[in-house]
């Protein structure tokens, strides 16, 4: 039995050059819908609801759908940042490398947070709001756990954040489409 090498070609999830965030969102797509794929991609972190807002719209999502899935998904990592990331790192940093790796992660972060610092709560809001790289609810999530701001506090911050981060986001994604 000999395998036709010559017309074979890739599936359409492992296409070559493509990333592996896009084709864990193609085969989300190809599989599951264009709603879990766009809840999915913004739990990841960096691209949160900056990169499933455009994603929806491109999916032809309606905008409100859109939204909501993608702020229901970006939420969806945070309680379990800021009630566990703590007790993550303390087991973490027995192995030196890492450590040295988490106490690099944890300035960086903190230089990002001087806002928070400053303002508690209101920062958190306006940091996470603000949809550039680097901020959002991951990186809010842990500022708030190693600005020590309590749970209460953080989630409806990072929360309200999120809502304006995606606001503007959806704005901006929904002025460039209505340019084509």
């Amino acid at each position: 039995m000999t395998r036709n090498i010559i017309n074979w070609q890739r599936p359409s999830s492992r296409r070559k050059g493509m990333s592996m965030i896009d084709a864990l969102v193609d085969f989300i797509y190809q599989n599951l819908g264009a709603e879990l794929a766009v809840f999915i991609t913004s739990a990841l972190p960096v691209v949160e609801v900056r990169g499933a807002i455009p994603l929806g719209i491109s999916l032809g999502l309606t905008p409100f759908d859109t939204f909501v899935a993608s702020v229901l998904g970006s939420m969806l990592p945070v309680p379990f940042i800021l009630l566990a990331i703590r007790r993550i790192f303390q087991f973490l940093r027995q192995f030196k490398p890492l450590g040295r790796l988490l106490d690099r992660f944890r300035e960086r972060t903190l230089r990002k947070g001087e806002q928070v610092q400053k303002y508690g709560a209101l920062g958190l809001v306006m940091f996470v709001g603000v949809p550039l790289p680097g901020t959002g609810v991951w990186t809010g999530s842990f500022i708030a756990v190693l600005l020590n701001i309590p749970f209460r506090w953080a989630l409806p911050a990072i929360f309200l954040g999120n809502l304006i981060a995606a606001v503007a986001v959806m704005i901006i994604t929904q002025g460039i489409a209505a340019l084509f």
